[in-house]
């Protein structure tokens, strides 16, 4: 009985492989897309279906050098690049906002989905469905769990415009180390302060507003979160 080439790949298996990992990779990007990250669902499908075409390339692509006495096939060689080159473009995503730092999930979201394109790619389909499976699931749930129950404060930024009878920063300052608030960062132009601090989960952000805006001096209050 006559064993098939590894090396080989027939064209509908190779269409299917790419179709899977565009699937794969539309199902995180539409989460990424809904919640509006920097990463949606255009980057995320080309993520997975780019390490894909990689993978495939690293296994199928040069088979008509294994015959050459001088060549030694590595078919991982090529597609482990990915997962260095992959830290590239994560990075962007990480971007620093006030004394906090956003992005990391979406940096780690498309290193996943690089691996996951890579075992597409190699034919390793049930483990690659499952973890998409997961991934799907700690970003849709678990964020969710982690937002009611595992954060214990959050951060806000608050934009004052004062009057040029307002009292002094010090004042101001005093006020909300007054409030138990963790001031991160504070800046101050002639007629406008921008706060950003970290309130605890159970405090009133209507009852906050309301102090600030009774201040003298302040005039209009914004909050960022």
């Amino acid at each position: 009985m006559a064993i098939a080439s590894p090396w080989h790949i027939g064209i509908l298996e190779l269409i299917g492989r790419l179709l899977l990992s565009l699937f794969l990779g539309g199902i995180i990007g539409y989460e990424r897309e809904m919640n509006r990250h920097a990463a949606g669902l255009r980057t995320n499908i080309l993520v997975c279906v780019g390490s894909t075409l990689i993978m495939l390339l690293s296994i199928y692509g040069f088979t008509q050098f294994l015959e050459e006495p001088s060549v030694r096939s590595d078919p991982a060689r090529l597609a482990a690049q990915v997962i260095s080159g992959i830290g590239f473009l994560g990075a962007g995503t990480i971007m620093q906002k006030g004394a906090s730092i956003k992005g990391l999930t979406t940096a780690a979201t498309l290193w996943v989905m690089a691996a996951i394109g890579l075992a597409v790619g190699a034919g390793f389909y049930y483990p690659a469905v499952i973890t998409c499976c997961i991934v799907f699931i700690s970003l849709k749930v678990l964020n969710k769990v982690e937002h009611r129950f595992m954060t214990s404060s959050k951060e806000l930024t608050l934009k004052m415009d004062i009057l040029p009878d307002s009292p002094q920063t010090e004042e101001l300052y005093a006020f909300f180390t007054g409030l138990d608030l963790d001031i991160k960062a504070v800046n101050m132009t002639k007629y406008q302060i921008k706060l950003t601090f970290l309130v605890p989960k159970k405090t009133s952000l209507f009852d906050l507003l309301e102090k600030i805006h009774t201040l003298p001096g302040v005039s209009t209050v914004n909050m960022e979160r």
